[in-house]
């Protein structure tokens, strides 16, 4: 039937997905910072992650809710709560998309236009503040992606 495999596919992407996302932020960027010697590159090719991930994030978690939606309708009543989870998802990175990141990479870019780095700018506080809800945030999405994949992989009959 064709939402058995609309099952198996929204499975898969946000299997896919929750794993880049938890890959990314919690091992690729701390090995970048504890390997490359500059913490200034390090945290450019780490916003550049970072902007790519909730980029992707706000267009999945959309995609995703437009298939549990059929799925509902085919009468899977768990993706009723993961229709809920993606929707903070979807909260999570629009907050990141197009809020914190634009505001964090201005910051950064007014210190480099001064030859400083973020760390060194009278931006600093204000920075490490935005960096401090940005990870929160990240944070938060990472346990309802967690949430998301072990909703979506209940056993079927569980319905």
């Amino acid at each position: 039937m064709l939402y058995q495999r609309t099952q198996r596919v929204f499975q898969c992407i946000s299997g896919l997905w929750v794993g880049s996302f938890i890959a990314i932020g919690f091992l690729v960027v701390p090995i970048l910072f504890s390997s490359l010697g500059d913490r200034q590159v390090a945290g450019f090719v780490a916003a550049s992650l970072f902007k790519t991930q909730a980029y992707l994030g706000v267009f999945l978690s959309t995609f995703l809710m437009v298939m549990a939606n059929y799925l509902v309708r085919q009468g899977l009543n768990r993706f009723r709560v993961i229709r809920w989870i993606l929707l903070g998802m979807l909260a999570c990175a629009v907050a990141a998309a197009f809020i914190l990141i634009p505001w964090m990479n201005s910051l950064r870019d007014q210190a480099l236009y001064l030859g400083l780095s973020v760390r060194e700018s009278s931006n600093a506080i204000l920075f490490s503040r935005l960096h401090g809800v940005s990870s929160t945030i990240y944070l938060i999405e990472a346990f309802l992606g967690i949430a998301l994949i072990w909703k979506a992989s209940a056993i079927k009959n569980a319905d």
